[in-house]
């Protein structure tokens, strides 16, 4: 048994352990960073960068279609894809992450890290890591599994066999309408699977505006997936080596590969939740400073998936800075406010999360998609019919969104649906964030010809 003490000890190396242990060595604290898999974590070997790698040949080809005078291939080459995807994950080697946080000053150790205490963590059963001012935890999330019978039986892909398989399926079925579910299945039906959605409601992304998920479905539609809307999976079961699914209804589909995308859950299984009064699995419920509620002497703080209050890699990576600040802050007797928008707070979770939905059309919003009720809050819906749309492509189809405070005329949301409206997404967030009047954005003229022109548009149909 080996007992090492350290100012700081973040649990869960990806990209949110990375930026709280970053910051806590910036602030002079030192700090050791324990992962059991791979550092660099979900985000960059399973999710979101080589689901972009996917994502992007597919949106470029289709694209190019969409320009007289460009000469486009027939197809996708998978293999081409894939070997691009394998380079941006480095074929599951981190050594690269690692390397990067020894040159960051943070020390690393690999194994399963368990809470066995106040201010206590144990790897492997073997090393007691002691911190002197906090254990951070920033273990992320693991796929939700539904309870469908038959389900167990059968081999089934999650998210990380998606976007890590490296042969297409001739079919393949995705069970669940969210993110995860859309942009897989329009990754691999360009790929050339023939690819069934199940949905258990009439459109997908049912967080987003009705229009979102319609735009969506044209654009699935027209690659060639067919969607089972208010549908779902009753039963499972091998057939000749095939899932056999059974929908809702009694419609039956075979399929070689079911990508199950129910959603996902805080990873805190098996995270010694108990030895401080948590229980296992349960979500991380935390302050704005990070702190975990429920645990008396405010030394463990968590962020990212685990909290449960944004789960995407950028907001868990804004709270983990957060939260690395306020330690660092107290560590140095500091004094650590509260008030909304300082330093040692993650304000933005509450009132501006942006998040892109990388299928074709995209998907971008920040806030609120629709008014609250009860509140003094206006939509307005406009088509994305501007100049620098219909020289971006013919035949452009997109739609947005403004969801108005009409008291203090401010923006409380947006949402734009279309080729390419991810770059519009960080001047709606900077709008919502600084709360930046109406009439003063009014102000901020969009270049021409672009697709930003839609800004003008909108607050002309508020009424500017």
């Amino acid at each position: 048994m080996t007992d090492e003490t350290f100012d700081v000890v973040v649990i869960g190396g990806g990209p949110v352990g990375e930026n709280a242990a970053a910051r806590a060595v910036r602030g002079g604290l030192k700090t050791v960073l324990v992962d059991h898999e791979r550092f660099g974590g979900e985000c960059s070997f399973w999710a979101c960068v080589p689901s972009k790698a996917l994502l992007r040949p597919g949106n470029a080809l289709a694209a190019a279609r969409r320009l007289p005078g460009v000469q486009v291939g027939g197809a996708l080459d998978p293999a081409k894809v894939f070997e691009r995807r394998d380079y941006f994950t480095g074929k599951g080697d981190d050594s690269g992450q690692v390397e990067w946080a020894h040159g960051a000053g943070i020390e690393t150790r690999r194994g399963h890290a368990r809470i066995t205490g106040e201010r206590q963590v144990t790897v492997d059963g073997e090393h007691v890591l002691r911190a002197t001012h906090a254990v951070v935890v920033c273990t992320g999330s693991v796929p939700r599994i539904p309870d469908i019978p038959g389900l167990d039986e059968i081999s089934v892909w999650g998210s990380r066999e998606a976007t890590s398989a490296s042969e297409v399926p001739g079919r393949l079925a995705v069970l669940g309408g969210g993110v995860v579910g859309v942009e897989m299945a329009q990754a691999w039906a360009r790929f050339g699977s023939r690819v069934d959605l199940i949905i258990t409601g009439a459109r997908p992304l049912p967080k987003y505006p009705d229009f979102a998920g319609d735009l969506v479905v044209e654009g699935l539609i027209e690659d060639g997936v067919r969607v089972h809307a208010n549908s779902g999976l009753v039963a499972a079961s091998e057939v000749d080596g095939a899932a056999r699914l059974e929908l809702t209804g009694g419609e039956t589909l075979t399929a070689d590969k079911l990508l199950v995308a129910t959603g996902r859950r805080p990873g805190t299984d098996d995270l010694g939740l108990e030895s401080v009064g948590l229980k296992a699995g349960s979500t991380l419920t935390t302050a704005d400073s990070g702190v975990v509620s429920d645990v008396d002497g405010e030394w463990l703080y968590a962020a990212g998936d685990v909290t449960g209050r944004a789960p995407l890699t950028h907001q868990g990576k804004y709270a983990a800075r957060v939260a690395a600040d306020v330690i660092t802050a107290k560590a140095a007797g500091r004094p650590v406010g509260e008030s909304p928008w300082s330093p040692y707070t993650s304000t933005a979770d509450h009132y501006a999360v942006p998040q892109v939905v990388f299928t074709d059309p995209e998907v971008a919003s920040v806030g609120l998609a629709s008014p609250e009720e009860g509140k003094p809050h206006r939509a307005v819906d406009i088509d994305i019919a501007v100049a620098g749309s219909s020289l971006h492509a013919d035949g452009y189809q997109g739609k947005a969104r403004i969801v108005v405070d009409t008291e203090r005329e401010v923006l409380v949301g947006v949402t734009f649906v279309g080729q390419d409206v991810a770059d519009l997404l960080h001047s709606a967030t900077i709008a919502i964030v600084g709360e930046v009047p109406l009439h003063r954005l009014w102000h901020a003229v969009p270049s021409f010809p672009t697709i930003s022109e839609v800004w003008l548009r909108l607050l002309e149909a508020y009424g500017l």
